[in-house]
């Protein structure tokens, strides 16, 4: 009976499931890379779920590597960005390790979407790609090659965390 029991239990730790969007409560961080025109960075973002299939959250992205010519200063690599995520992993696909979120981003530049993908390995652990474009610039006029940091495509991925 004991062996029974252990057997069963063994087999219950198994089979549960990672899940990359679990609905209101949820908590993921994420850190990565952020690759763009004249520069890759460090991206980070955290998203809270206040929802069945809503999130909300803050990324930044901050740029090294930018060339000296192009003489971007503190202001021209960082941004922040508050955003709103449409989680569908669960309305699109049965795997609950996987999620798809289109959104849209209010950021220091620019009114942005972005569509990002999330798969989780283990309840905690997952990695994560997003793609980032600018639907509205709050510069209008010709920008330098130091205002298109972060004004451009940009595509990031990394590790996922469940918190």
């Amino acid at each position: 009976m004991k062996q029974f029991i252990l057997l069963v239990s063994i087999l219950s730790v198994s089979l549960i499931n990672a899940q990359a969007f679990i609905g209101s409560g949820d908590n993921k961080f994420q850190v990565g890379a952020n690759f763009q025109d004249n520069g890759n960075g460090l991206n980070i973002s955290y998203d809270f779920g206040v929802g069945d299939n809503m999130s909300f959250g803050i990324s930044s992205t901050y740029v090294l590597g930018v060339d000296d010519a192009i003489n971007a200063e503190f202001d021209d690599r960082f941004d922040v960005k508050g955003r709103f995520n449409a989680n569908l992993g669960n309305v699109i696909s049965g795997d609950h390790k996987f999620d798809i979120y289109p959104g849209l981003n209010f950021s220091l530049k620019n009114l942005g979407g972005h569509l990002g993908a999330r798969y989780f390995f283990t309840d905690g652990f997952g990695i994560y790609t997003e793609l980032n474009v600018p639907l509205a610039k709050y510069n209008t006029e010709a920008l330098t090659p130091a205002e298109k940091l972060h004004n451009q495509f940009t595509l990031s991925l990394g590790a996922s965390f469940n918190l």
